[in-house]
């Protein structure tokens, strides 16, 4: 078993895969008052629909801005970028795309039912249509019954559940997550972990997922980009040769060791770079 693969275009899956997300050539590039700081150098990645990519790397090797530059929270300063075919701004304007971030960011005084309508009444929805696909949403992910609940009744695994279904209350094609279990202990960071790849078995969405844990990349993921620290370059793209529908056991078996061994492996070779 192989489990790398270049990450170069030429290596990318066949014309007929639709691409949610095609990156070339992006850099990006911060002016500060002493000198540029260079975050992210010539990145090639396609993200095909339905595939669960985790981005992988250092802290400070632009894991993040990556995904801002997909999501339009972040301008390119050379290459270019489509999502869904068209541009990050327009994508975000279509509403093609849901962003969980690090914390739940949801608001204290509104209920986990408000927190999770409150983007479907931003957009015109109706108070019962927004609450029928807002109940609908906390049923995926296991928190029916927590609607009249607010985010400080609620555990800090339970809050990044409800940030994850107000992400997909609008039916985004693609979800991005930006280590949203960084925080929680381990116990629940496996349950979440879980839940997520159970939903993404379920939906086949689009999902481009934030680590820093190789475990946590390696169960997720049917790819893994492995990124060098600043400037942010990718160094090796990974195809996971895992079945699709996993469970945490998997974890202890030799393939999940041997993809773990070549995530570790390229994270090293980053740093040598």
């Amino acid at each position: 078993m192989n489990p790398s693969a270049a990450s170069s275009p030429q290596n990318s899956p066949p014309s007929s895969s639709r691409l949610a997300v095609e990156v070339r050539n992006a850099s990006v590039v911060y002016q500060t008052a002493d000198s540029p700081v260079h975050a992210l150098s010539d990145i090639d990645l396609d993200i095909r629909e339905g595939e669960f990519v985790s981005l992988i790397g250092p802290s400070g090797c632009g894991k993040t801005t990556l995904m801002r530059v997909i999501a339009d929270l972040e301008k390119i300063s050379a290459g270019s970028v489509l999502v869904n075919g068209v541009s990050p701004h327009e994508a975000r304007l279509a509403r093609a795309y849901g962003y969980v971030f690090q914390s739940p960011a949801l608001f204290p005084w509104r209920t986990v039912l408000a927190n999770v309508t409150l983007p479907l009444q931003i957009q015109g929805r109706s108070k019962a249509q927004s609450q029928a696909i807002a109940r609908e949403q906390l049923a995926r992910v296991d928190l029916t019954g927590f609607e009249n609940k607010y985010p400080w009744q609620l555990s800090g695994g339970m809050q990044q559940r409800v940030s994850i279904a107000r992400a997909l209350s609008f039916e985004p094609r693609i979800l991005m997550m930006d280590e949203p279990f960084g925080a929680l202990d381990e116990i629940t960071r496996d349950r979440l972990n879980e839940q997520l790849q159970q939903l993404w078995q379920r939906e086949r969405r689009t999902v481009v997922f934030v680590t820093h844990s190789i475990a946590e990349a390696v169960y997720l993921s049917s790819r893994i980009v492995v990124m060098s620290p600043r400037p942010g370059r990718i160094v090796k793209v990974i195809d996971s040769p895992l079945p699709d529908e996993r469970h945490l056991g998997l974890r202890d078996t030799a393939a999940f060791i041997e993809v773990a061994h070549a995530v570790r492996e390229a994270l090293a070779d980053g740093h040598h770079d």
